[in-house]
Parts: C-alpha cells; structure tokens; sequence
C-alpha cells in the first residue's frame, strides 16, 4: 500500500517522481519527453518533488512576402530553460500555427505572421511576415525581411525577453529581398543581385537528440540574381515561382514568393521534460 506524502501542499502517494500524460511521450535517460505537435492537454497526475520541468516553446513561423521581390518570414518565438516551477492539474498546451501563404493581395497589405505558442506562464511570440510590396517586414519572434522592390525595412524581433532575432532589410541599389530573422541568427542583408538567405535556428537536444528548428525564409532574388535561401532549422527558400514552406513544427519562417504565393510559415511546438525515475 502506498503511503500518501505531502510534498509542497501536492499529495504525491509515495511516487518520488513526476507522472503525466498529454502529447507524444518518449524516453531520454531518466527523463520524459512530450513532444506537442498540436494543441492538447499537458496534466500531471503525480508532482514529482523536484516540481519543476524543462521546456522548448515555439511558436509558428511567419508567411513569406512577395510582391516586388518580398522578405523571407521570420521564425516563431524560441523560448527554452529549466526549472519551470510546475503542479498538479492540466495545463491547456497551444501550438501556434505557421502563417498562410498569400498570392500577390496587393502591394499595401501585410501577410500573416505566425501564431503564439503557449504552455503554462510561457508565450512564444509567432514570426513575422516577409514583407509585401510596400509593407515592411514585420515584428514578431523573430522579425520579417524587407521587400527590395520597394527598399523596405525588416522586422523587428520581439523583446522581453527576446526570442529571435530581426529581419534582414533591402539594400540601396539591390531588389533583392531581405530574409527572414531567425532562432540564431539575424536574416541576411540582400547582395546585388542576390536575395538575403534567412537567419540560421537554434539547436536543442531536449529530446535527447540535436535538432535545430526555427530557421528564418529566405528573401526573394533581382532578376539576374539567386534567391535566398532558408536559415537552417527548416527556413524555406524562396524561388521566382512559389516560396518554399518553413519547416512543419519547427516553427521556421517561409521563403519569399516572387511570381507566385510566398511560402508558408512552419507550424511551432512544445516540448516538456522531466525527471521519471
């Protein structure tokens, strides 16, 4: 028979450790691993008495621009530590979705960015459009890059606390497009004739394996020019004719559309560890 102890005003019934349930469990040592690819429910049946877990929270990926050799998106928010004082109940788990592609809506409307990721007092802010036409690149976890049509600025990374980085802005005497903030790294200014690559994603074994996620979309080329590729941790590249999708639940930014729709952003994650045994 177990005997129930009281540990921080929490009954754990004679279970030292924490025991919960809710998206996609794994094992890596002597610790959990939900891996949330889509909203759900994280609920801790047990509090273990370390009461605490380690989180990766990202949020979606930001649409890429065109119109006028468009920014690539930015990456969605990446907020990641441990020791996340924790309880037993159910927390409601938000996976932010990537920004839908857009196909040309005129040069003086901004595309979607990313949505938020959200798990217990943590919000990953969504990445930033690519810029549109004239419509800078916009704010967001990681910002949005310049349109080089029309010599716009990139998006600004969201602070407090930071979870990206900005965009990259169009360059004086370039029509190249600016690629989008990534987790790592700042998107990459465009080079005549060249669009700016995204910034690269940051990487994290929480699972136990390495993975870089929330790579920043590459920026949309000048005519005689290669378009940019996406940072690594999934950012798409852009292309003349359809941007290439930002990694699925990698949070990672779209590439840039030039003739055609933009990329879309990729959708975010998040992911919670902790001790079992």
């Amino acid at each position: 028979m177990l005997i129930p102890i009281v540990h921080g005003g929490q009954m754990t019934h004679g279970n030292p450790f924490t025991v919960a349930t809710g998206g996609t469990i794994t094992t890596s040592g002597d610790y959990k691993v939900h891996t949330f690819n889509d909203s759900g429910d994280f609920e801790i049946t047990n509090l273990g008495e370390d009461a605490v877990v380690e989180y990766l929270v990202i949020a979606g990926g930001g649409a890429g621009g065109s119109v006028g050799n468009g920014g690539g998106g930015g990456a969605g928010g990446y907020r990641t530590a441990t020791g996340l004082g924790v309880s037993a109940q159910s927390y409601t788990v938000t996976v932010g979705a990537g920004g839908p592609s857009s196909d040309h809506v005129g040069y003086t409307t901004a595309y979607v960015a990313g949505d938020d990721s959200v798990f217990s007092s943590i919000t990953s802010t969504g990445g930033g459009s690519g810029s549109n036409g004239n419509i800078a690149g916009q704010a967001g976890g990681s910002g949005g890059g310049g349109n080089g049509g029309y010599l716009t600025a990139g998006g600004t990374r969201t602070a407090s606390p930071v979870q990206g980085n900005n965009g990259g802005a169009a360059a004086s005497g370039n029509y190249g497009g600016g690629g989008g903030g990534g987790a790592g790294a700042v998107g990459q200014q465009p080079t005549a004739p060249n669009g700016g690559n995204g910034g690269d994603g940051l990487s994290s074994s929480i699972t136990g394996s390495a993975v870089t996620r929330a790579g920043g979309g590459g920026g949309g080329k000048d005519a005689a020019g290669t378009a940019g590729s996406g940072g690594s941790g999934g950012g798409g590249a852009a292309t003349p004719a359809t941007g290439v999708n930002g990694g699925v639940n990698l949070g990672a930014g779209g590439g840039a559309g030039e003739s055609g729709p933009s990329g879309i952003g990729g959708k975010g994650v998040v992911i919670i560890k902790y001790l079992f045994q």
